[in-house]
């Protein structure tokens, strides 16, 4: 049974920002994605600065073709003191190709720029280069943008800002990274 929307049910693309310091922005995409999968709507995810490998790639790889994600991060962190180097701009600029390919496919209703914001803080994207993708959405697809730090540009372009913000976290209390929580 096809559950995409009709043409008596047409579906109206937003932008949304999931940003703040809190944790949160990139599960509230994932959720998302879930929620459009349950109704055999399609999200592309982009994971900016992200290579390593993680529960929601594995999970995702079940929930082909309904969702697809494609990491562009190298396997390590990029350290701000340390600067940015060259693969690390050059992974961004392919994966935002990759993103805007996704938009302009027709096959996704959702398109997910996860740490894009980042990104763009950590100068491994311009926010024009970002903006430019967003000028471009059709009207039949959703866009999030998540990560730190998004620039009062996108969050005037958006239709939905979500801010995370942290209160309280383990991690303050030396809890490290748990597979299946955090990775």
């Amino acid at each position: 049974m096809d559950k995409t929307p009709s043409a008596a049910e047409p579906f109206q693309g937003l932008v949304q920002v999931y940003t703040g310091d809190g944790k949160g922005k990139t599960t509230a995409a994932l959720g998302l994605a879930l929620r459009a999968a349950g109704h055999g709507l399609r999200t592309y995810i982009g994971l900016f600065l992200k290579g390593r490998p993680t529960g929601e790639v594995e999970a995702a790889k079940k929930l082909l073709p309904l969702i697809r994600i494609e990491p562009f991060g190298r396997t390590g962190f990029i350290r701000v003191a340390e600067g940015v180097e060259d693969e690390d701009v050059a992974r961004a600029h392919e994966g935002l190709r990759r993103c805007l390919e996704a938009m302009l496919s027709g096959e996704f209703r959702i398109v997910v720029l996860d740490e894009v914001n980042t990104a763009v803080h950590l100068k491994v994207l311009g926010e024009r280069e970002v903006l430019d993708v967003l000028d471009r959405k059709p009207a039949d697809v959703e866009i999030v943008l998540t990560g730190r730090y998004a620039p009062q540009a996108f969050l005037e372009r958006a239709d939905l800002v979500t801010e995370m913000k942290d209160v309280k976290h383990y991690a303050d209390r030396g809890v490290r990274a748990r597979k299946g929580i955090e990775k």
